[in-house]
């Protein structure tokens, strides 16, 4: 499939679609000059390095804005562009099929795998129905339930991640939303089959964990992984969305940050001017990525898996063990 036109921009591209309008004005002259040839290729290498500018010096919240174009791929893209065959499997055997997560077969080269993603849907009739990529605790029942398939045929899971978070109606909590999060975060540190996450937009709180636990953790270029969304944080803090702006900065969430904190292995390096703009590159890079971390993670035993994956996550983070400096000793504070 080609990859839509990136559609209506962002007030920070505003240099781009100057330059972009000039060049095609000139194109559409029927008589053109060896003067306005040359001006043309001159354009072309100016719109390239204005957009290269522009995005290596995104904002936290420019970053947002980015994940959530309207034309980035989603998994369902995803699906078609890198993996060679998906059959889906529907439903948790308890409530119903949660939409916002996708679940199945899929055939990435040789390898035999079970993707699981979230999905946001393109129209607002998709988009209805997935609830806008949050989902449901139906869909993260599901999710684990796809995933002790893929353990008991030895087939590795793939985690696509595109959330603002889980779904915070009344029904969810009344469901269970929390507990099965939980419960899903448990059964991932411990299931005998490799595990690779990859946050491909919006990677927002328990939502993204619940199906976030793994022994490769990437994220694209212009994503983001945060403990909560801007807009979340910003009611909590200021009691106003208007902050979101300010939450994005304090969150420190993009690639930039969380790679350097360790809190993801890979970031995967987006086109010129984000994966909104090429569909086709993008998943040729997640699909490199993919299959160099299934080679590496298929030849270490299962047992060995599960105590990196363990050690990994315990890693992440700063923290201080025992008595802090000027406390005192157990000793100490029970005479005084």
């Amino acid at each position: 499939m080609e990859a839509p036109a990136p559609g209506p921009g962002f007030e920070f591209e505003q240099p781009i679609f100057d330059l972009q309008s000039k060049l095609r004005s000139l194109e559409q002259l029927e008589d053109k000059t060896e003067a306005v040839k040359q001006e043309i290729r001159h354009l072309k290498r100016e719109v390239a390095r204005v957009i290269q500018e522009i995005y290596d010096n995104l904002s936290p919240w420019q970053t947002v804005q980015v994940a959530r174009h309207k034309n980035r791929p989603h998994t369902v893209d995803y699906l078609s562009l890198v993996f060679d065959e998906f059959v889906e499997l529907h439903g948790d055997k308890l409530f119903g099929d949660d939409r916002a997560i996708l679940c199945g077969f899929a055939k990435l080269g040789q390898y035999k795998t079970m993707v699981i993603g979230h999905e946001k849907g393109r129209t607002y009739k998709e988009r209805t129905a997935c609830y806008f990529g949050c989902a449901h605790p139906e869909g993260y029942r599901k999710a684990m339930a796809k995933m002790r398939m893929a353990e008991k045929f030895q087939v590795p899971v793939i985690c696509l991640i595109d959330t603002p978070g889980a779904y915070p109606g009344i029904g969810a909590e009344e469901r269970g939303q929390a507990q099965v999060i939980a419960e899903n975060m448990y059964e991932m540190s411990r299931l005998k089959t490799p595990i690779i996450c990859v946050v491909i937009g919006e990677g927002g709180s328990g939502g993204a964990l619940g199906i976030g636990v793994g022994d490769r953790v990437a994220m694209l270029q212009y994503s983001y992984y945060s403990v909560i969304s801007p807009e979340g944080c910003a009611g909590i803090l200021w009691k106003s969305h208007a902050y979101a702006e300010q939450a994005a900065t304090a969150l420190r969430f993009t690639s930039k940050d969380l790679s350097r904190f360790g809190v993801v292995d890979h970031v995967i390096q987006e086109p010129l001017g984000g994966a909104h703009r090429d569909h086709h590159q993008t998943a040729q890079r997640v699909k490199m990525y993919l299959m160099k971390s299934l080679r590496e993670l298929l030849a270490v035993p299962a047992d060995k898996l599960i105590d990196q994956r363990y050690d990994r996550f315990r890693r992440l983070g700063q923290f201080l063990e025992g008595d802090q400096p000027g406390a005192g000793s157990e000793t100490d504070r029970a005479s005084a």
